[in-house]
Order: structure tokens, then sequence, then C-alpha cells
């Protein structure tokens, strides 16, 4: 109980970095549009984001062996408060593209402290409670952060200073915490093509998520307001988003445990399409029907890099597991760095159902792909569990792998 009860600050830490960070990104599209920026140039803020959060992820473990967690974790939340409260000095998208980057870096660097601290402390007995109330905060804290549009003014210098209080305040609980500082964790190398020899399918299934993720994310307030949603209703448009993705992730993981989990791709890559086309077709179909369709969209989308994940680490040797999750990371990185740029371009262009096009197009090449590729070889009969993989930093492969290494039943088990 006491180990627990330290896990609190790292818990309230999240809660106030997904606040902050997850509020950000609804309000700064909306406040470009606000200022008069173009709409790529909104897009470019959304690719400037992850670019940062790629940064990020490679530099923290590196910043940790050199000042340690406490100070690391407080120089990456600056980076992003600083970011924050510049916004409304300078206004203009090539500086807000900046900052931007610096709340990527604020991101992954603080998540990968803070998984870097759990993973020190984790035993046998506290893995599985720590994880699932790790888990439950972040998606939870995401889904309310996206709210937060409804109550914060666009271009206003006092909701983006309201959203740097909530990051500096995220250093306190570190900071104060009296827990002793773990040893630094060796910085896992970044070998992308990893990936790759382990599983194509998987190294182009996390990179059509990141296509989605970040698209809909970044880019989803302007499709709504685009489509005549109100602020408030934008903020709801996300969470739905986010909900249906934490709903999906019971059943489908269980669908990955039980099938060939290049099935279970495929199919959720044809569930995808026909959401987007759902969510395109219901625009004129009133607000409820728009709710409807973005949850729809997160339950057919979210769980995609999750079950991706799962089928690389079924060809990979335990000692590849760390390096693996790095090199999955670089290519979601590699989607999500992409497509608000290209998605808002092509909003610019064609209209607001060409996000979905844009989207449904990926999904189409995914599936094509995942039919090659269940041709190629079969799959694993000896397989490791489904984990949900949040995408938050290199390091999340320390705290899933002994989750992974548990075998799963016979009858979770297929020829391919």
């Amino acid at each position: 109980m006491r180990l627990m009860i330290s896990f609190a600050a790292l818990f309230l830490s999240v809660v106030l970095l997904q606040l902050s960070s997850g509020g950000v990104g609804p309000l700064d599209a909306l406040s470009g549009l606000t200022v008069g920026f173009t709409k790529a140039e909104v897009g470019l803020l959304g690719s400037a984001h992850f670019f940062g959060f790629f940064i990020g992820c490679w530099w923290a473990p590196r910043l940790m062996g050199s000042v340690g967690h406490s100070r690391a974790f407080a120089a990456f939340t600056v980076t992003g408060a600083i970011g924050l409260i510049a916004h409304m000095l300078v206004v203009d998208p090539i500086a807000w593209a900046l900052m931007r980057i610096g709340s990527g870096m604020c991101v992954a660097g603080c998540y990968t402290v803070i998984e870097a601290w759990l993973q020190a402390k984790l035993t046998n007995e506290t893995r599985g409670r720590a994880m699932g109330t790790y888990r439950v905060v972040d998606m939870g804290s995401s889904l309310v952060a996206q709210l937060l549009i409804g109550v914060l003014e666009p271009a206003s210098y006092v909701s983006y200073n309201l959203l740097a209080i909530l990051c500096c305040l995220a250093i306190l609980p570190m900071t104060l915490s009296r827990a002793e500082q773990p040893e630094t964790p060796d910085a896992p190398r970044l070998r992308p093509m990893l990936a790759v020899t382990r599983s194509p399918l998987a190294a182009a299934g996390v990179v059509v998520a990141g296509l989605s993720s970040a698209a809909f994310r970044m880019v989803g307030p302007i499709y709504g307001q685009e489509v005549g949603l109100r602020a408030e209703q934008i903020g709801l448009f996300l969470a739905a988003f986010v909900a249906g993705g934490a709903l999906a992730q019971y059943p489908v993981g269980w669908l990955a445990d039980k099938f060939d989990r290049r099935l279970v791709l495929i199919w959720l890559s044809v569930a995808a399409i026909a959401s987007c086309g759902f969510t395109a077709a219901s625009s004129a179909g009133g607000t409820g029907m728009v709710m409807l369709s973005a949850a729809i969209f997160g339950l057919t989308t979210f769980p995609i890099y999750s079950v991706a994940s799962a089928h690389a680490h079924d060809f990979a040797e335990s000692h590849e597991r760390v390096e693996l999750s790095a090199a999955l990371m670089f290519f979601f990185a590699v989607g999500a760095i992409a497509s608000p740029l290209v998605a808002s371009s092509l909003i610019e262009w064609f209209g607001p159902s060409a996000l979905f096009v844009l989207m449904a197009g990926g999904h189409a090449v995914l599936v094509i792909f995942g039919v090659i590729r269940m041709r190629a070889r079969p799959t694993r009969r000896a397989r490791t569990r489904y984990v949900y993989a949040p995408r938050t930093s290199f390091l999340i492969g320390r705290l899933t792998g002994r989750s992974r290494e548990e075998p799963l039943p016979e009858d979770g088990q297929t020829k391919g």
C-alpha cells in the first residue's frame, strides 16, 4: 500500500500533464483560425508537436543520465510552459510551430521520466495494479482534456496561461516527492529497421495508427468548425473519439489474443474505412450523429497501434522488446508528423470530408498490405499477450515487456 501511495505523485503529474498538453491541441487549432492562420498553417502546428515529441523521446533518457530524474522532469516541464505562455506574445504560425515543438518535447520527456520511475519501483506484486491505474489515469485525463476547449477562449492569453499553470503544477508532485530517485535506465538504441525485420505489417500498422490519431486529434477541430460545431461541441467530438478508443481496448484485446492478429488488423481497418465514410456522410445529420461517428471512429482506429505492437512482439526475443517498442514508436511518429499538415491542406483544398478520405486511404493500403503479408508467411503459434500500449515514451517497452512474457492459454493460439 505504501508503494502504491508513492505512485500517487507520479499519477497526479500524469493528470496535470494530460490536461495541459491535451488541451493545447484543440485550443491551437481554433486560436490559429481565429487570428487568421490558413488551415495548412494550423496543421503545421500539429505536425510540429509530434516532431518535438519524437525529439523528446530520443533525448529524455540521455538527459536523465546527466542530471537525474527530477531535474530532467523540471527541464521538460518548463520547456512546455514557456511555449504555452509565449503563444500570445508572438502571433505567427512559424513561431507557434516552434512553441509546439517545445510542448511535444515536454510531453515525451516527462512521460519518459515517469515511466522510468515506475519501471524501477514496480514489483511483480504491484505491477498489475500500478499499470492498470496508470492506463486509467492516462486515458481518463486525455478524455477530460478534450473538453477544456469548451471553457477556453481561443486566441486568449488567459487560456494559454491556464494551460501553462497546469503544466507548471505537474512539477510539484514529482519534485516534492520524498521517494528516492531510482537508478537511471539505459537509453534504448533507436533501430527503426528492427520493426520492419520482425514484422513489416506491424510497422505499416503503426504508421497508419499515427496518421489516423494525429490527423483526427490535431485537425479534428478544423473539421468540427467546418461542419458547424460550437467550441464546446468540438470538445465533445474529440472526447467521443477518445472514449470510443478506450471502450474498444478490452474486446479488441480479447479478439487479438484469440484470432490471427493480422486478421484483426485487417478487419479493424475495414471497419475504420466504413467509419470514415459514415463520419463524412453524417456531418449533415445533426450534432448527435457527428458525436456518434467520432466514437465509432475511435472504436475502430484507436486499438490498431496496440494490435500491431502485439503482432510485432510475437516475432521478437525477450531482449529485443525495449528496442522494438522504440522502433514502433518511431514509425508512429513518422505518420503522426506528416498527417496533420497533409490533412489540413486537403481540407483547405477540397473541404472537410477530405480529412476522412485521407484516413480511409491509409487504412485501405493497410488492408491490402495485410492480405499480402498473410500470404507471405504464417503467424507464430506461441504468441505474446495483447497489451494496451500507450504512445508515451521509448521506455514503455520496459513497462509492458514482462506482461508480454506471460504465455497465452492454448485456446488463444492459432496457426494463422
